[in-house]
């Protein structure tokens, strides 16, 4: 049963990506949605790394609209995340088990 982890909160706020990251299984995917996209960037090195280090286990993506709307250029995001639409967070929640949401 795979799992789908989305997570809402900015990583500077809470341990929300943390949490996600340390539960997810191998052939989960983590979806960074709202306020967490701002750990996407591939400047931001501790949640850089954080994310690189899960993505030998599960599959990473960030939602494209929330990137836009906080300024942040798709081709500014940490290798190896998926930049998604909102069909496209449709086709990974339909495409998993269930769906966890970290707040």
């Amino acid at each position: 049963m795979s799992t789908l982890h989305t997570v809402n909160k900015s990583p500077y706020e809470r341990g929300s990506l943390a949490s996600a990251i340390a539960h997810a299984l191998p052939g989960d995917a983590i979806l960074l949605i709202e306020d967490a996209v701002v750990g996407a960037r591939a400047s931001a090195r501790k949640t850089a790394e954080l994310l690189k280090s899960a993505g030998s286990a599960c599959s990473l993506y960030v939602l494209g609209p929330d990137l836009a709307a906080r300024g942040i250029p798709a081709t500014d995001v940490v290798e190896g995340l998926t930049v998604v639409d909102y069909a496209g967070f449709v086709d990974l929640a339909t495409g998993h088990d269930k769906t966890q949401a970290w707040l």
